[in-house]
């Protein structure tokens, strides 16, 4: 009987462990760091726009460099398959390739660092 509850005591420990860790891994990843925050904002405040594909890798990559800030960027999803699509507004801007950028009467495809965009879009980020 005594093994029985040790056991229980045990597990429920590691569990409580295993809570804990998942939670504060959560909660770390979900934090918003200010300066991409900022801006993330200042970029769509200065008109620049995403234009990607759900499927895109590149655009996948782009997306991770602002982190949980890129839901201030202004994207359009160019593929009729992903979430609310705007294939024909892609195809009426002219997009060929993912992502591209349009920032301050600029069109850019790939992968641009934030210092990029920020210096384009008249926006201040880094030091």
């Amino acid at each position: 009987m005594k093994i029985k509850k040790k056991n229980l005591k045990i597990s429920l420990i590691g569990i409580v462990v295993l809570v804990f860790v998942v939670g504060s891994i959560s909660y770390l990843t979900s934090q918003e760091d200010p300066e991409v925050a900022e801006l993330a904002q200042c970029l769509t405040d200065n008109g620049a726009q995403m234009y990607g594909a759900f499927w895109c890798g590149a655009c996948a990559e782009q997306k991770k460099l602002f982190g949980n800030t890129f839901k201030y960027i202004n994207y359009i999803e160019c593929d009729s398959r992903g979430d609310n699509p705007q294939s024909e507004r892609c195809q009426i801007e002219g997009i060929t390739g993912y992502p591209t950028w349009k920032i301050a009467g600029q069109t850019m495809t790939g992968v641009r660092d934030l210092n990029q965009l920020a210096n384009i879009a008249g926006c201040e980020y880094g030091s």
